[in-house]
């Protein structure tokens, strides 16, 4: 892709234009094994924002961790044939390297392409950052945003990095009271000593909560990487497919009861809860999996088949969880409903699944606030708020 064929750039600030849009960098791609889910994420917060309110700079981070320009056509940002999109696909080839200057005072973009001089690309006023799992929703992005001084779209390096890792997220959930399932990590340097000390952890786990035993990544997303494992025999090869995305693992026993969602979203009041949803059982799936999530659009019930008391409570939960891991901006927070009726908290996400068709959205919509209006308030959430210790 040539410079010529590069999104149109609008002249950038200055005195002489202190009326202009603010500029949105949509963020996109990673190098995580969430690549694709957050190209079809991009594509749907390119077309929903205003374009009347906000200039925007499309962003793609390749799958080796290169910043590269991409034209701004959301149409091509979509799963196709069953299939997820990528960066490498929208940039054409590009060999240009997106820049951002790591300097609290200088928020302008820059292009390089080898060999020639560097395009500026103008300022950036506010990132919106969609990328999921490690190097990008963990702490890493928000990292280099606080450096370099840009305000940006949801939470910031602490409650990233602890929405990301399933261990410390329980371990703060616990610390503040909120009710969460068994749980057993298996740290890198656990298996690397002693793998056979390391599996009767896991089998004595088993012997004391039962089977069947989810063994996941512990800091990955979109149900990538885990197993549903029924008993000992199975245990090796989820172990090693876990380990293929994260070297640490957590394994968690089987909580038997109704899977349900609720979002939280900031406004200038605080946090509130959205309406909740309920994922049904899934048919052809032994559990709510990437396959379900994505390629088959398992439909949630929006809203939930809840009592008033049972939604209450799930709202309140919701947002506890939000202010115990300190996050800003949005969150999906996921719940089971035992069968004894009480809620158990299994995980939140700081960067939800963010399509149209995506819980988070489709809850706030059920709740009064369309996508349009749900992406233009994170964006001025994020304006208003500082970079830095707050």
């Amino acid at each position: 892709m040539s410079t010529e064929n590069l999104p149109e750039v609008p002249e950038q600030p200055g005195a002489e234009q202190p009326n202009r849009k603010p500029r949105v960098a949509v963020v996109f791609g990673g190098r995580s094994s969430e690549h694709g889910i957050s190209v079809v994420t991009a594509g749907a917060v390119l077309r929903a924002i205003d374009r009347s309110v906000y200039d925007v700079l499309p962003i793609g981070i390749t799958t080796d961790g290169r910043w590269a320009l991409t034209a701004d056509e959301p149409d091509r940002m979509a799963i196709t044939d069953r299939r997820t999109p990528s960066v490498e696909e929208l940039s054409d080839g590009t060999e240009g390297d997106v820049v951002l200057p790591v300097h609290p005072g200088n928020r302008e973009i820059v292009y390089a392409e080898p060999g020639s001089v560097p395009k500026a690309l103008g300022e950036v006023d506010v990132v919106f950052p969609v990328l999921h799992g490690p190097y990008g929703e963990d702490g890493t992005l928000q990292g280099l945003l606080e450096l370099a001084g840009v305000p940006y779209v949801g939470s910031g390096v602490l409650s990233s990095a602890v929405g990301q890792d399933k261990e410390y997220m329980k371990r703060i959930f616990t610390s503040f009271g909120l009710p969460v399932g068994p749980y057993e990590v298996i740290r890198p340097r656990d298996w690397d000593r002693d793998p056979e000390a390391a599996r009767k952890r896991i089998l004595d786990f088993a012997d004391e909560h039962g089977w069947p035993l989810f063994v996941k990544p512990s800091r990955a997303g979109s149900s990538i990487g885990i197993t549903k494992v029924e008993d000992a025999a199975g245990l090796d090869a989820a172990i090693e497919e876990a380990q293929r995305h994260d070297p640490k693992i957590i394994v968690e026993a089987l909580i038997r009861g109704r899977e349900i969602e609720c979002g939280v979203l900031e406004f200038p009041v605080g946090p509130l809860a959205s309406v909740p949803a309920e994922i049904p059982p899934v048919q052809a799936h032994d559990f709510y999996d990437f396959e379900a999530k994505y390629i088959d659009s398992a439909a949630g019930i929006v809203p939930a088949p809840l009592t008033d008391e049972q939604t209450a409570e799930v709202r309140r939960l919701a947002v506890a969880a939000f202010e115990a891991a300190s996050c800003e901006g949005l969150v999906r927070a996921d719940f089971f409903l035992t069968e004894d009726g009480t809620f158990v908290i299994n995980e939140i996400n700081t960067m939800p699944g963010f399509t149209p068709i995506s819980m988070y959205p489709r809850m706030w919509e059920a709740s009064g606030v369309d996508y349009q209006d749900l992406v233009g308030q994170l964006i001025e959430t994020a304006l208003a708020r500082t970079t830095g210790l707050r």
